[in-house]
C-alpha cells in the first residue's frame, strides 16, 4: 500500500520479488515512487511516525511489520533515493530458530501440591 501511495496517479511501478537465499525467505518490495527523505529514513520504524496528511495513515503499518518479522528472527532493510524510489528488503529464517519464552512462570508456592503464577515480565 505504501509503495502504491508513493507512486500516485502517474506512472510508475511497484516490483515484488521472492526467493530463498542461504537459508532465508526474502521478500523485496521496490517501487519507482518519490522515495523517502534521507531525515526520514532513521524514523520510519518508529510507532506513529508518518508523512503523510492528518486521516491517511497512523504510522504504525511499519512499526508492527518490524515487530512481527524481528519476532520470527527476521530482518527489515530500506534502501531509498528522493525522486527515483524506494525498496524495501524482508529476510525471515526457513527453520525456525528457539527463542527464550518471556511471560508467566510456574514457580512452587511453599504449600505442598500448590503452584502461583508468577509474571516475569
Amino acid at each position: 500500500m505504501n509503495a502504491a501511495q508513493a507512486i500516485g496517479c502517474g506512472p510508475g511501478e511497484v516490483r515484488i520479488e521472492t526467493g530463498v537465499k542461504d537459508e532465508m525467505v526474502f521478500v523485496k518490495i521496490s517501487d519507482t515512487g518519490s522515495g523517502i527523505k534521507p531525515e526520514d529514513l532513521e524514523k520510519i520504524f518508529e510507532p506513529f511516525f508518518t508523512t503523510k496528511p492528518v486521516g491517511v495513515g497512523t504510522g504504525l503499518g511499519l512499526s508492527i511489520s518490524y515487530g512481527i518479522i524481528a519476532s520470527h528472527g527476521g530482518t527489515i532493510t530500506v534502501a531509498s533515493t528522493p525522486g527515483q524510489g524506494t525498496t524495501f528488503t524482508t529476510l525471515i529464517p526457513l527453520v525456525a530458530r528457539p527463542r527464550p519464552i518471556v511471560g508467566p512462570a510456574l514457580v512452587n508456592h511453599p504449600k505442598e501440591n500448590e503452584h502461583v503464577l508468577q509474571n516475569s515480565y
